[in-house]
């Protein structure tokens, strides 16, 4: 017997970092403003307003690019302790609402009603706006949200709808939705494949439905396939429910591909300031440092190193560094670059063991974490060596 129809939510905080310090500082709000970066012109853009991106700013653009494209671009320090914070309570008020929820990433939530539609008055589409105000009310933070039969579809549709907005796919209305809009909705069509679809004639998804699926597989390979697959309307409907925290991690996909290695050890740097932070501050060492690595043309690679339990920035970053000078291929083009702590060890078993050295180190690293709390990641480094 088929099961119950999913009904699956999603919530997408709109540029949730800026958001954050927006509510820091309310004099923000209505302009360009960029997290991450500074006005002199270093480092790379962490999070972008959307007043900012309509001068084409964009998250990992060089600061000084950004810099030019806007003469009156604000740059704020990143607080990505206080971002983690955040996201966790949401999540916690989230676990509230629905009986099974998926974190995708620090400003993303999969909600999973299927099942409990009668708790809602079996109006979960009436519900939507009801999340979307709770989230603006208690958290004050903008959102757009989804609801749709499966985690790719609602991922899809809610990039339809931001800033902001609410979109609702029914059930069987699923092909219908997507047969007009661009190929790049789906996700994971960049540039490059989008360019490969459009020399065959494909530029919406209903050109993908009416495209014969072995067709596809031909011109893309197995990517062919899985494309065929969410323009039909398919798509995983397993919520993933694991609420034992096993990895710490940043990523970010980029506008733009990235082929400098210079500017890729930048952007590393400020993952490994974001995941040390988060460790710190659940009182966490890692293990297991990760690289992920992923190219213009979708191929992946992870590498991961374990060292001896550590939630120093400098013993991170070297490794994640030696990691990439590993696995890139000069000049090649990335499209996204993440860092993953794992293994994880509580401090207060370890530091039993710290020598005098290691611990002064310890103090140094929580008086670190005490400055960026109150005035923003960027008001302190602690050195890449």
């Amino acid at each position: 017997m088929p099961g119950p129809v999913k009904q699956i939510a999603h919530l997408d905080l709109d540029c949730f970092y800026v958001s954050v310090e927006r509510i820091r500082d309310p004099g923000l709000i209505g302009k360009p403003v960029v997290v991450g970066g500074s006005p002199e012109g270093r480092g790379v853009v962490a999070s972008a307003s959307y007043e900012a991106r309509a001068f084409g700013v964009r998250s990992a653009m060089p600061a000084a690019q950004a810099r030019r494209l806007c003469p009156s671009l604000i740059f704020v320090r990143s607080s990505f302790g206080e971002y983690g914070r955040i996201s966790d309570r949401l999540y916690g008020r989230m676990l509230e609402i629905a009986p099974a929820i998926e974190r995708a990433s620090i400003d993303e939530m999969y909600l999973d009603f299927t099942g409990c539609e009668s708790l809602y008055g079996n109006d979960l589409p009436g519900f939507m706006p009801t999340l979307q105000r709770m989230v603006r009310d208690e958290f004050d933070l903008p959102s757009s949200v989804s609801l749709a039969t499966s985690k790719t579809l609602a991922k899809i549709a809610v990039g339809t709808v931001k800033p902001a907005g609410i979109c609702v796919v029914p059930p069987g209305a699923e092909r219908a939705f997507l047969a007009p809009l661009p190929v790049s909705v789906i996700p994971g069509v960049g540039a490059k494949t989008e360019a490969a679809l459009h020399r065959h004639g494909l530029k919406s998804v209903g050109d993908l439905q009416r495209m014969d699926r072995h067709r596809l597989i031909e011109l893309l390979g197995k990517h062919g396939d899985w494309l065929h697959r969410v323009a039909l309307g398919e798509g995983s409907g397993t919520v993933e429910t694991d609420h034992t925290r096993k990895s710490i991690s940043q990523e970010r996909t980029f506008d733009r591909d990235v082929n400098d290695r210079r500017e890729l050890e930048s952007i590393l740097m400020d993952h490994v300031e974001a995941v040390c932070s988060t460790l710190r501050g659940r009182g966490w060492k890692a293990r297991t440092v990760g690289l992920k690595l992923r190219y213009a043309d979708f191929t992946t690679l992870t590498r991961a190193r374990t060292l001896e339990a550590t939630d120093d920035d400098p013993v991170v970053f070297r490794t994640v560094r030696d990691l990439l000078r590993q696995a890139y291929i000069a000049g090649r083009g990335v499209r996204l670059l993440g860092v993953h702590l794992s293994n994880f060890d509580e401090r207060a078993q370890l530091e039993l063991d710290l020598d005098p050295g290691a611990r002064r180190r310890s103090q140094l690293l929580q008086a670190v974490e005490e400055i960026r709390t109150k005035y923003g990641e960027r008001a302190i480094h602690i050195g890449r060596d």
